[in-house]
């Protein structure tokens, strides 16, 4: 059966406390307050900065032992280096600790700048760096640069597992059949980005996951989901599912709160039956 995952696009939000957190509660037991409501998270600070082994590590004992993670990919690669000469930065970034989520690891999310545009040579060179296996990722951990300390790196994996890859782009470029070709021959998923609008939107199955992300639908990380719009949502979830494929979705419609509320009322649709 596929497996369906409901969650959050990171978790610590001080505007939360007192809302979705209630008062008292310690910042330090809010990811296992997420855990025990939802069932995935996205961790959005390794998009900002490479994270720790002991951070990893300390976020995979939080949770339940069914509890999934996705990773977003960092920022140096995407924004700054824009796809292009990475493989020492992606060796950073495998050897931050991803390792460390063991078999809690999900999908890695690579967003793209909204300025770049669709050149398919160098996506393809990107896209073929990426390890499909933890085993090739432990591979290319050794190439990493001095940018990364050896007292912050973990180079060996566990297990030998795969690792799913899903790609979120946002200049209207991209929105063109050889995406698309590309993203399949790799097995690499679209993101399916519900952006009020403002960037494209592409649902087509590309790999064996689906990965949505869900911005706003009326305004960009501010508006919350009507009862309507998540019913829409839900069909649509079940109906990816249906056709065998896993699925992820992400809720960053942060700004107002809306985010875990939006997640939970989602799950609760998808459990109904």
């Amino acid at each position: 059966m596929a497996d369906v995952r409901v969650g959050i696009s990171g978790w610590t939000y001080p505007g939360w406390r007192g809302g979705f957190y209630p008062p008292g509660l310690v910042h330090r037991k809010e990811l296992a307050y997420v855990a025990r409501r939802l069932t995935s998270v996205e961790i959005n600070g390794s998009f900002y900065a490479l994270q720790k082994p002991e951070s990893y590590a300390k976020w995979r004992e939080e949770t339940p032992d069914d509890f999934v993670f996705a990773v977003k990919g960092g920022r140096y690669i995407t924004h700054v280096r824009r796809l292009l000469d990475v493989e020492a930065p992606l060796a950073n970034f495998f050897a931050s600790g991803v390792f460390a989520l063991g078999p809690k690891l999900g999908p890695i999310l690579w967003q793209l700048p909204p300025n770049l545009q669709f050149e398919a040579t160098r996506l393809d060179a990107f896209l073929a760096l990426l390890p499909r296996t933890t085993t090739e990722a432990a591979t290319l951990v050794q190439r990493r640069d001095e940018k990364l300390p050896d007292d912050r790196v973990l180079t060996v994996a566990d297990a030998h597992r795969p690792i799913r890859h899903a790609l979120e782009v946002r200049h209207p470029s991209f929105a063109v059949p050889a995406l698309v070709s590309m993203a399949r021959d790799y097995g690499v998923a679209l993101v399916v980005a519900d952006t009020a609008g403002r960037y494209p939107r592409i649902e087509e199955p590309c790999a064996d996951f689906f990965y949505a992300r869900l911005h706003g639908d009326a305004e960009l990380y501010a508006s919350g989901y009507t009862a309507e719009a998540l019913d829409r949502w839900c069909r649509r979830v079940r109906g990816w599912a249906a056709g065998g494929r896993d699925v992820f979705v992400y809720f960053d419609n942060d700004a107002k709160g809306h985010a875990p509320f939006d997640a939970m009322a989602l799950l609760s649709r998808l459990a109904g039956g």
